[in-house]
């Protein structure tokens, strides 16, 4: 079988969630017919067995040795078909299911790459973690279902075939049964895909404010807010409860539709059957073979409503994902270029000169986050890259340009080697020079694997000091042409930000750099200091100068310190604690 996922998913037909479930199954659709001629094998070998069975019991009852030996040959044969066909088609089942699973994920990882800050602006995280928890299994669920439900339905019409071609009444019994029983099962699957999407919307919003509450656990102990955050949540949970019961009693419904409406039918063919050995309308051995039909066909008649309910759930999810799929990223591209040069945000006046390392102060750090995001062209502005608006540049193009990195930026499992060199370009000399730079090697040599040791799911292993040196090698790692950093030293002790401050700027000599911070430790080895007041540049110069000259910049800087004012020592000297990281 093919290795999975697929190197291309294609592009989803995301029109509805309808037609989402019907792209993913022309996509597989290879696969999805070869399994669905093993299921169609599997079920027809079932559906044969009763009829050999009970040619065997007429070949026994008129004492026909030979008859009974080809008979039994062919059961044999039909129990080693369906053991061959069964494994088969479980594989195969198996093979669709992660196929579908894996192309829903690719697609909406895709886009979501795609909307990149438009994403969780618009969508919930609760809502994104669902797509990923849940589903991406209703959906695979779905593709899986199409191959018994498919082979269900020919051995259905296998089995009415035969018994019309012994007894017309229990044919057509068979016949005008199924229809009926699907039509009763129909009116519960309205409410069923209506009260599993108001769950599904419920479970979005609790996993919403479960993250929320997480992200900020420290902030709400510090300010006592904790209890009355999980009172809220206990309150929604609850809700998503009671959600979950009134889908399960429509399910319950269903589970006990399957039963019971399968089981009247199979005792009506029972019944007429046993009339018609009776009367002498049929042998011994045909009500044998009936009894058998009757017990085969509960299988097939309960994979229908089976097929109904995992159809429903698929709809249901993929009617999350195709939303996420219509999204339209808030910023956008165009088809221009640039020789690059001058990096320039207009609203701020904020410029960044080539080949220079330059600092933007702020008292509020929002606004040296803002213009830093519209330079990398996050947020829509007016910002010129050399001689040509940066918006009229391929957005693919200003990514691999302009590199923003900040303090939100996660760490995803995997090896650590290829955390730092997310392009897999970087050589080792230039991984070690961008860990020093980071004053990350002691980090690295903690590890016992060094570079290939694993990283958990947001680097939790590590301190917030770690993490944070971590982040800001990666980024020197890719090397940029424009590397936008906002505040990359916050969380690191003083003497790592001393050696930082220094490294950093002798690693990006001559390469255009800009640093959102408020550390004197590294503003004075910037070549260039702009502050920012207002969100407009008030004042500029080096680091020495805007001290000298600048009350505002000064107390900015110096955390507003009544003790008279010197210029920072070049290293050793800064904000925190020696030795201490936060954590």
């Amino acid at each position: 079988m093919r290795s999975l996922p697929v190197a291309d998913p294609g592009v989803p037909d995301a029109r509805s969630p309808f037609r989402y479930l019907l792209w993913t199954a022309r996509s597989q659709a290879g696969s999805l017919l070869v399994g669905i001629g093993y299921a169609i094998l599997w079920w027809t070998a079932m559906a044969l067995v009763p009829a050999a069975v009970g040619r065997s019991v007429d070949a026994v009852w008129n004492k026909d040795m030979r008859g009974l030996l080809i008979w039994s040959a062919v059961v044999f044969g039909l129990g080693a078909a369906q053991a061959v066909t069964s494994t088969m088609r479980h594989r195969m089942a198996v093979f669709n299911w992660l196929s579908a699973a894996y192309r829903t994920v690719q697609v909406t990882v895709r886009q979501a790459t795609r909307l990149g800050a438009t994403l969780p602006k618009r969508v919930s995280t609760g809502e994104v973690v669902s797509v990923g928890n849940s589903d991406i299994a209703h959906i695979g669920n779905a593709m899986d279902i199409l191959l018994r439900g498919t082979g269900a339905i020919v051995a259905i019409v296998t089995v009415t075939v035969i018994l019309i071609g012994t007894s017309p009444a229990l044919g057509l019994t068979v016949l005008i049964g199924v229809p009926v029983m699907a039509v009763a099962v129909g009116p519960l699957l309205r409410p069923l895909h209506r009260r599993q999407h108001a769950h599904r919307d419920l479970q979005g919003e609790l996993s919403t404010r479960a993250a929320d509450i997480v992200a900020g656990l420290r902030v709400l102990r510090g300010v006592g807010g904790e209890q009355i955050f999980a009172e809220r949540y206990a309150e929604e949970s609850q809700k998503v409860r009671h959600a979950g019961v009134r889908v399960a009693a429509v399910e319950a419904t269903l589970e006990g539709a399957q039963v019971l409406l399968p089981g009247l039918l199979i005792a009506g063919v029972t019944w007429l059957g046993a009339r018609a050995a009776l009367s002498g309308e049929i042998t011994v051995g045909q009500l044998v073979a009936f009894y058998g039909y009757a017990a085969f066909l509960i299988s097939p008649l309960r994979t229908l409503t089976e097929a109904a309910d995992k159809l429903t759930k698929g709809h249901v999810a993929a009617r999350r994902v195709v939303r996420i799929l219509n999204l339209r990223p808030e910023v956008t591209g165009g088809t221009g270029t640039s020789q690059g040069g001058l990096l320039r945000d207009v609203a701020s006046g904020v410029a960044v000169r080539p080949g220079v390392l330059t600092a933007v102060v702020s008292a509020v750090p929002e606004e040296s986050a803002a213009i830093a995001d519209r330079l990398g062209r996050y947020t829509d502005g007016d910002v010129d890259f050399g001689d040509v608006p940066l918006d009229s540049l391929p957005l693919d193009e200003v990514r691999r340009r302009i590199l923003v990195a900040d303090n939100e930026a996660g760490l995803f499992a995997g090896s650590l080697r290829d955390e730092l060199d997310v392009t897999g370009a970087a050589s080792e000399e230039a991984l070690a020079r961008a860990l020093r730079a980071a004053c990350a090697e002691d980090v690295v040599e903690a590890l016992p694997d060094g570079l290939d040791a694993a990283v958990a799911e947001a680097g939790r292993e590590f301190s917030g000091g770690q993490r944070q040196r971590l982040r800001l090698a990666r980024a020197l790692a890719a090397d940029p042409e424009v590397l936008v950093l906002v505040e990359p030293t916050s969380a690191v002790d003083a003497h790592s930000e001393a050696r930082i401050a220094v490294r950093l700027a002798e690693a990006r000599t001559g390469r255009t750099t800009l640093v959102c911070t408020t550390s004197p430790l590294v503003l004075d080895h910037a070549d260039h200091v702009v502050y920012v007041e207002d969100g407009v540049a008030r004042a500029q110069g080096t680091h020495r100068e805007l001290l000298t000259e600048n009350a505002a910049y000064r107390a900015v800087v110096t955390r507003g310190e009544e003790e008279p004012v010197r210029p920072p020592e070049p290293a050793g000297v800064g904000r925190g604690n020696p030795g201490e990281e936060a954590a």
